[in-house]
């Protein structure tokens, strides 16, 4: 509607146009303005006729007046106590009309491209400097930079050095710190230590589903590494813990540094890969322990029993809480496998015992078979007058659990002898370890030894043995002996393989033991400490791993190099954020 005027919505303005000349086309000035003659001022602004355009994001309406823009149309302005300046999009404001690419303020632009000027000249040495030193800045960079994870941004540290003896790369290997050797650590709660590989993948800020299942204690954005699974496992249970254990990966002859920062945090949930029990089975203790691949258990106190799985998954706890047999479990779920080994009155998957007749080289006395007991059960007499037994979950983590097995009051007839086992089960291996301890050892022969022992298949048809390492495998039909005439249960399958290897450094000498079903096993003099370790080993075709005979072996070979060469520890030095 020309003669009117609008302001500027959002803005408190007053009706005094700066021009006071009104232009012609757009109609007269505001009332009571009209008749008054120009002034100096407004003579020097007047300007030509603004082309007639819509104002940019306005829409003309029936019936009511085009709203006139003063950023658009100088010679209307109004006077504004809030001004509210438009930066044009594209340059396409106008300082005289049909003119683009300035404002209706003549310096406004020349002022901001000045500013820009000086920015891009601060921040430019910054964009380029990345480039200049390429990535070889950024892995330094890396490489010395502090750890973070969400609001967790710790000032201190304990660096660790490891090393990897071998010639050749190494996956998934233990690592074994005690505490003894990690005096430049604090004494500080275990929630205040946390283990960070610094050529680590850093993790991402979870999304909002992982939130909504694991809420507050997921891990968060990391920088500078990422954190790996560890355990601070107190061994003789005194409330101190006693190693730190961790697995990692290195190259032949690699010296590597990880970090143990320090400082509260609640981050870090870890699926365990691992699972250690103790369960009422048939009427008496049983303990087990497992990986996702391979499980063990001991129905005789003192030979190992092994379970295969099909798919990697941890199912022990269903074998004890439920009382499942394992020989049948697969009709539960296919994935959880089945019992393996038949082990009867033999070493099984693993056992130990003494060489105590010089008579008979190749005969071993066993806890089990003693003069007290029974002959044809496997198990020994009352506990008070005959070998007993007793068990312990040491620890059951995410990546290795361990089980303390006791042997007390053993009389063999030609000795006494008590000592103590404790089983490990590693994260990822299809192998478990096993640290032997004597603490009573008096034989009657001075010649006597330490004997440990795994079953030989029948119909072995796959035979390894060289220094420490044995191994034997054969195709089976795998039974519970226990169950003949009730229910066809034969599981038929192509291969089925265990191993014992025992480390270098005990001198092992191989025995072949004919009697309790056929063994192979090792003789090992006693030491001063009256201590050994060996490692035990299975692998079947139903398996999603060591499948045949070859890879199996090749594993085996692989474990045991690693097994007599453990991963070094080089020191430890506690270090502060500057």
């Amino acid at each position: 509607m020309p003669g009117r005027w609008r302001a500027v919505r959002g803005c408190r303005t007053t009706t005094r146009p700066l021009c006071r000349n009104p232009v012609a086309g757009h109609g007269a000035g505001p009332p009571g303005r009209a008749g008054r003659t120009p002034g100096r001022r407004a003579r020097a602004r007047t300007y030509p006729a603004p082309v007639r355009r819509r104002p940019r994001g306005h829409h003309r309406r029936a019936g009511r007046p085009r709203r006139l823009d003063h950023r658009r149309y100088p010679g209307h302005q109004t006077e504004c106590r809030h001004p509210r300046p438009r930066i044009p999009r594209g340059g396409h404001g106008l300082q005289h009309p049909g003119v683009r690419g300035t404002t209706g303020h003549p310096d406004f632009n020349t002022r901001r491209r000045q500013r820009r000027l000086i920015v891009l000249k601060r921040i430019a040495p910054l964009c380029l400097a990345p480039l200049i030193g390429g990535t070889a800045l950024a892995a330094d960079d890396t490489a010395n930079g502090w750890y973070t994870q969400g609001d967790f941004t710790p000032t201190q540290r304990v660096r660790l050095t490891i090393s990897n003896p071998l010639d050749r790369a190494r996956e998934n290997s233990p690592v074994i710190i005690t505490r003894e050797q990690l005096a430049a650590l604090p004494d500080v709660h275990e929630l205040s230590i946390t283990l960070v590989d610094p050529q680590g993948e850093s993790r991402p800020e979870p999304t909002p589903e992982h939130f909504n299942r694991q809420g507050g204690h997921s891990s968060r954005k990391e920088t500078h590494g990422r954190w790996i699974p560890y355990q601070l496992d107190d061994l003789d249970k005194d409330g101190l813990w006693d190693e730190l254990f961790f697995m990692t990966d290195l190259d032949g002859g690699e010296s590597k540094d990880l970090y143990l920062y320090l400082g509260d945090q609640h981050y870090g949930w870890e699926a365990h890969r691992t699972h250690a029990g103790i369960g009422t089975y048939v009427r008496h203790n049983v303990p087990f322990w497992e990986s996702e691949n391979i499980g063990w258990k001991l129905w005789f106190a003192t030979d190992i029993d092994v379970f295969g799985k099909r798919e990697p998954v941890l199912m022990s706890q269903h074998l004890y809480m439920d009382n499942l047999d394992g020989y049948g479990v697969g009709l539960v779920d296919p994935a959880w496998g089945s019992d393996i080994m038949q082990v009867n009155n033999s070493f099984g998957g693993g056992g130990i015992g003494v060489f105590e007749d010089d008579d008979n080289p190749n005969v071993v006395s066993r806890s089990r078979y003693t003069p007290q007991g029974p002959d044809d059960t496997g198990f020994n007499a009352g506990p008070a007058g005959d070998s007993r037994y007793a068990y312990t979950v040491l620890v059951n983590g995410p990546i290795r659990s361990m089980v303390q097995a006791k042997t007390m009051n053993w009389d063999s007839g030609a000795g006494e002898y008590e000592y103590e086992q404790v089983y490990t089960a590693y994260a990822g291996h299809s192998f478990a370890t096993s640290r032997v301890t004597y603490s009573t050892f008096e034989p009657d022969n001075a010649g006597t030894d330490f004997a440990v022992g795994i079953r030989k298949h029948v119909g072995e048809d796959h035979h390894y043995q060289d220094g420490g390492v044995v191994i034997s495998g054969a195709p089976e039909a795998i039974r519970n002996l226990d169950d003949e005439g009730l229910r066809e249960n034969d599981l038929f399958v192509d291969y089925v393989g265990t191993a014992l290897v025992v480390p270098k450094r005990y001198a092992p000498e191989y025995v072949y033991v004919p009697g309790f079903s056929e063994n192979h096993a090792y003789r090992i003099e006693p030491n001063a400490e009256r201590t050994f370790e060996y490692l035990i080993a299975a692998g079947w075709s139903d398996g999603v791993v060591n499948q045949t005979p070859e890879e199996f072996q090749d594993y085996v070979l692989t474990v045991a190099e690693e097994f007599n060469a453990p991963v070094q520890f080089g020191g430890a030095v506690l270090e502060s954020k500057d």
